[in-house]
């Protein structure tokens, strides 16, 4: 089998002029677009809906080296839920 490649065998030169740079500095105000307004928002209005909604467990550093990822915790979770409820 022969390879070959695509693209040509020679590398192109470096460009002796540097692409120009954004000399303008990005004013803290033209983030946000005009025409999103802000001025009535409530800052944490959902976290309280948010956080009930959720079920984070932090496991020990131990713990989560015996898995490779959550499908991997919630597969030993169940199994472990149906071997107790067994008895």
């Amino acid at each position: 089998m022969r390879l070959a490649l695509s693209t040509p065998d020679q590398l192109r030169a470096e460009s002796a002029i540097p692409m120009k740079k954004n000399s303008k500095a990005s004013d803290s105000s033209d983030d946000v677009r005009p025409e999103y307004d802000f001025s009535k928002g409530v800052r944490g209005k959902y976290s309280q809906r948010f956080r009930e909604g959720t079920n984070v467990v932090v496991l020990d550093p131990d713990v989560a080296a015996e898995f490779k990822d959550s499908a991997g915790v919630n597969d030993a979770l169940r199994r472990l839920l149906k071997s107790r409820a067994k008895r």
